[in-house]
């Protein structure tokens, strides 16, 4: 007779072959990067940035991409913008469509509209922004839906805004630990659910309210969950083509856990850009389909 151990419950999510699709990216050289300000609990003017490791770290980035068969444009770096190189926070576009970018510091103000400038250069009709917002860095963009973070950087009613600039639902998420100040430095989107495959991310369940919690639970019951220290690392600052999951490469742990999924890891230093909370997202726009 066989006895099931009841205390024992193993949850594997649907086998899907993973297939990677081909995506367009915008980047901005770190000609200027410096960390000379704080605006978050990662960033330390006494701790300078290493130049040229950093544009080391920036190019090897942008030849992943490339090398995976995707297209990257760049924007041109602004003089005395050393975070313009974040290119995710210059906006959030679908579909030829975008939200602009409303920075809550000072700092940062004038990269909302070279963002906007070079996106409506390039055919994007793009909606100026009325509310506080930073781009992609508070909202993901899903197929049927975009995820959008408040507590630090992004207000609520940007929320309203973008899903009326952009006719999407979007889905409001509490963040509730200073060192998660954005969306994407909490959740990365896995599969955007566009293809065969359903929708599937990977979040850190502590960066979040209780009620945000049990939002990600419901909507995603399957999510890779991180642990702490990947998310410390910057793990699920990530950029992913549907298959392979450009990911800090201290996130070890995390990298395991996609590889059981049947993602293929391609795992990235960007210790550099560490310093001023930011990583492989962060320095990457997506334009979204």
């Amino acid at each position: 007779m066989t006895v099931l151990d009841t205390r024992t419950v193993v949850r594997t999510a649907a086998p899907y072959v993973r297939t990677s699709r081909t995506r367009h990216y915008l980047m901005c050289e770190p000609t200027h990067f410096e960390v000379t300000y704080a605006i978050n609990p990662w960033m330390d003017p006494t701790n300078p940035v290493n130049v040229d490791r950093a544009r080391l770290q920036w190019e090897v980035l942008r030849n992943t991409y490339l090398s995976l068969g995707h297209r990257v444009d760049l924007i041109e770096p602004m003089p005395g913008q050393p975070d313009m190189v974040f290119a995710a926070n210059g906006g959030l576009v679908v579909g030829g469509r975008a939200y602009g970018a409303r920075f809550r510091f000072p700092e940062r103000a004038a990269e909302g509209q070279a963002y906007a400038s070079w996106l409506i250069r390039s055919g994007v009709t793009v909606a100026e922004p009325t509310h506080t917002n930073e781009g992609e860095g508070d909202f993901l963009a899903l197929g049927s839906m975009i995820l959008a973070g408040t507590g630090f950087r992004t207000s609520l009613a940007a929320h309203i805004e973008a899903a009326e600039a952009l006719d999407r639902p979007v889905v409001s998420l509490e963040l509730v630990d200073p060192r998660f100040y954005h969306l994407d430095v909490a959740i990365a989107v896995l599969d955007d659910g566009n293809g065969d495959a359903p929708a599937e991310i990977a979040y850190y369940p502590g960066a979040f309210s209780k009620h945000s919690q049990r939002t990600l639970r419901d909507l995603f019951p399957d999510a890779v969950i991180c642990s702490e220290a990947d998310a410390r690392v910057l793990g699920l600052n990530a950029v992913s083509d549907g298959l392979h999951v450009v990911l800090p490469a201290a996130a070890t742990g995390l990298a395991a856990s996609l590889t059981a999924r049947g993602y293929t890891p391609v795992p990235v230093d960007l210790g550099e850009y560490m310093k001023s909370g930011g990583s492989v997202k962060c320095c990457t726009m997506e334009l979204h389909r």
